[in-house]
């Protein structure tokens, strides 16, 4: 089963040279031991643009769909047999890159 893991910018700050070292040192474990599937980081939300063709005309807004102060800062899809499996490298993941994550299953 594939998980989303994502990475939740809380206002701690920009992670530093060292601390996407960890990270990277972290997607060769991930890679290494087959649960690498994708990741990313993303651009601050104020890059952001949200996409509505519901209606009659398009809409097309700047900035984040939602305004708050935790936002997604990046992601992973990690490949785990179980969610005790994904819980176990989020854990590692919140340590290495110092913050709060969220799993989530990829629905089929």
């Amino acid at each position: 089963m594939q998980y989303m893991v994502s990475v939740i910018q809380d206002g701690k700050g920009s992670p530093g040279p060292s601390d996407m070292a960890a990270v990277g040192a972290f997607n060769e474990r991930l890679k290494a031991a087959g649960h690498w599937v994708f990741a990313n980081g993303l651009a601050e939300p104020a890059a952001a643009s949200v996409v509505d063709n519901r209606g009659d005309e398009l809409v097309v807004t700047d900035g984040p769909f939602l305004e708050t102060k935790e936002y997604v800062v990046g992601l992973w899809i990690m490949q785990a047999p179980d969610l005790d499996v994904a819980l176990r490298l989020a854990a590692e993941a919140s340590k290495v890159c110092d913050g709060k994550l969220e799993v989530r299953p990829c629905a089929s």
